[in-house]
């Protein structure tokens, strides 16, 4: 959270600050020179229902569109593009949003292509400076880096820093080291949460011999996502290495100083391999364990619902993924517990994010990159559910569910290990390539050294 950095860019016609400056005084084109249709030159909109003030900064645009590309798709696709409902009615902006499992690779060919969106949230800084040092991916503009600076932590901000320059402001913040379960089973079958990672392997092992048939095992789990496929296996690597080696090797091994392939790596994969690659323990309600490759990340976790698994590891958005009118509560159907540490004084806390990067200087396209770099676009977002995000304006009281306020607590947890995705800050050829396919060799039967080694091979020289 599982869930940045920019610079003054000129707008056409002037700064952007004299932009703001003329839309907030009335100005007849405001930013987008579109004959002031978007209705915020008074409390509210044209139809009279939303109050527009909060909107003024931002100008108004009759008949402009903005493109978003994302990597998000389905329930949380619609949720993103609601969350611009009132932005439109006051500004006239319109926002495309466009989600697509095959983010990672579509982003790139497009902007190769001559083709590019205004605006893509990207889930990899990695791939970020990627795109920034090839020439595609503007400086960002003083109203977003001033949202940054107010809104986020040094350590968001650097994610969307690219050799000093800030590029991207954080978009949603989402924490990672979480294990989905159905607390009313745990009830029933007298389950407790484990405190460290032992418990929690004898846990597994209790469930197995319990449970354990052809159709019901401890765990469930999917690391199909389109051209994205692999990443929730990384998550489960990453979660280990920050366990068994701490934050210093994690750091050096997202920096190559150590192997891909050095042994606190290889144990850690091997500690996942006791749980992902062994039939007994997965893939209830779907298969054997090879099955784990082919099934969706949306759809991994919900055998837990139909008590044909118990346990699956996943983000703190995969709540969004649960069927409507599920209870999602610390007493009901399905909740979560932070992934154990070794100890229980350990707070290891993988997160992530995704960070707004635009694709030209367009005076629209600067003011959804704006809106969406506030504290009030995140709670915005944050109140219509599904999600929660780092930023400090954010108001707890909003998040819609428990789960997504432990997640904000557990952000907020001085004595936690936080460290970032780790494939995420890796070099794209890596993180979002090498390390994906290679998981999914390694669920496919491939062995921990082989694999290993040839995302070792693939890191970039120099």
């Amino acid at each position: 959270m599982a869930r940045t950095g920019r610079r003054g860019v000129a707008v056409a016609g002037g700064t952007l600050a004299l932009a703001l400056t003329l839309a907030a005084c009335g100005g007849a084109d405001d930013l987008g020179g579109g004959g002031g249709g978007g209705g915020n030159d008074g409390e509210t909109s044209a139809g009279g229902g939303t109050d527009c003030a909060a909107f003024e900064e931002y100008g108004t645009f009759e008949g402009e569109s903005v493109t978003l590309f994302t990597s998000i798709r389905e329930v949380e696709a619609d949720q993103m593009q609601d969350s611009f409902e009132e932005f439109t009615e006051c500004t006239g902006i319109e926002v495309v949003h466009n989600g697509s499992g095959e983010f990672e690779q579509q982003v790139v060919v497009q902007a190769e292509g001559g083709n590019a969106p205004d605006l893509a949230a990207f889930p990899q800084p990695g791939l970020l400076q990627r795109m920034v040092r090839d020439g595609y991916v503007l400086a960002a503009p003083d109203a977003v880096e001033a949202n940054v600076d107010e809104g986020w932590t040094e350590d968001w901000k650097s994610y969307g820093t690219v050799d000093g320059e800030f590029y991207a402001s954080p978009m949603l913040s989402s924490v990672k080291s979480f294990v989905w379960y159905s607390p009313t089973a745990f009830e029933e079958n007298g389950y407790e949460v484990p405190e460290t990672w032992d418990e929690l392997m004898t846990l597994t092992e209790q469930i197995a011999a319990d449970q354990g048939s052809e159709t019901v095992k401890p765990w469930c789990a999917g690391i199909e996502s389109g051209g994205a496929t692999g990443w929730p296996a990384t998550d489960w690597i990453e979660d280990l290495v920050l366990r068994t080696g701490g934050g210093d090797v994690y750091d050096q091994w997202v920096t190559h100083e150590i192997p891909f392939n050095a042994p606190e790596v290889t144990e850690a994969v091997d500690l996942a391999g006791a749980i992902l690659k062994d039939d007994n323990y997965v893939n209830g309600g779907i298969g054997d364990s090879r099955s784990i490759a082919t099934t969706s990340f949306n759809d991994g976790g919900l055998p837990i619902l139909d008590g044909e698994c118990f346990l699956h590891r996943q983000a703190s958005f995969y709540e969004a993924q649960w069927p409507e009118g599920t209870d999602v509560s610390p007493e009901g159907e399905a909740f979560a517990f932070p992934l154990p540490g070794m100890t229980a004084d350990d707070r290891p806390l993988l997160v992530a994010g995704e960070f707004v990067g635009a694709f030209n200087d367009r005076e629209a396209t600067q003011a959804v990159q704006t809106f969406m770099s506030s504290a009030e676009w995140a709670n915005t977002r944050v109140e219509i559910g599904g999600v929660t995000s780092a930023n400090l304006g954010v108001d707890p009281e909003l998040a819609t569910s428990d789960v997504l306020r432990q997640a904000i607590e557990l952000f907020q947890d001085e004595s936690a290990t936080v460290r970032f995705d780790g494939s995420d800050l890796m070099p794209s050829e890596v993180g979002a390539g090498a390390f994906w396919t290679g998981m999914v060799d390694w669920i496919n039967g491939a062995d921990t050294d082989t694999v290993l080694t040839q995302i070792d091979a693939a890191w970039p020289a120099g």
